[in-house]
């Protein structure tokens, strides 16, 4: 049995969350002595210039007794997010029509931003 195999025993239970360029695997696994586990992986696709692409994984173990906590941690920072920011997904990349707030429409439509603007006071004309 290689070091691999004996740090992630058998898997026993799995959940897939796709999300865009990321997936997430939930895994239960067991241990050498028989508890359960779980690892929490994050897969992040990545495109090189080419078209070849690579995945970045990061890894989360969380054993039983932890679990408590962690849950607490994790619902009380995403009542957070959500309480402060809604659940609203405000991204560029989730909405089509996102606009910046330094970003203004001219007049033929196209967008520029509010930083090659001078602010003139019409009361000095």
């Amino acid at each position: 049995m290689g070091d691999r195999d004996s740090m992630e025993q058998e898997e026993i239970y799995s959940k897939v969350l796709r999300a865009g360029r990321r997936t997430y695997f939930f895994d239960v696994r067991s241990t050498k002595a028989g508890d359960y586990y779980l690892t929490i992986t994050e897969s992040k696709k990545f495109t090189h210039d080419d078209g070849s692409f690579h995945y970045k994984k990061h890894k989360i173990y969380l054993y039983k007794e932890d679990f408590s906590a962690f849950r607490e941690h994790v619902e009380e920072m995403m009542d957070y997010i959500i309480d402060e920011k809604g659940s609203e997904v405000i991204s560029e990349r989730h909405q089509k029509d996102f606009k910046k707030e330094d970003e203004v429409p001219s007049e033929n439509g196209e967008v520029k931003s509010t930083d090659s603007f001078t602010d003139v006071d019409f009361d000095d004309i």
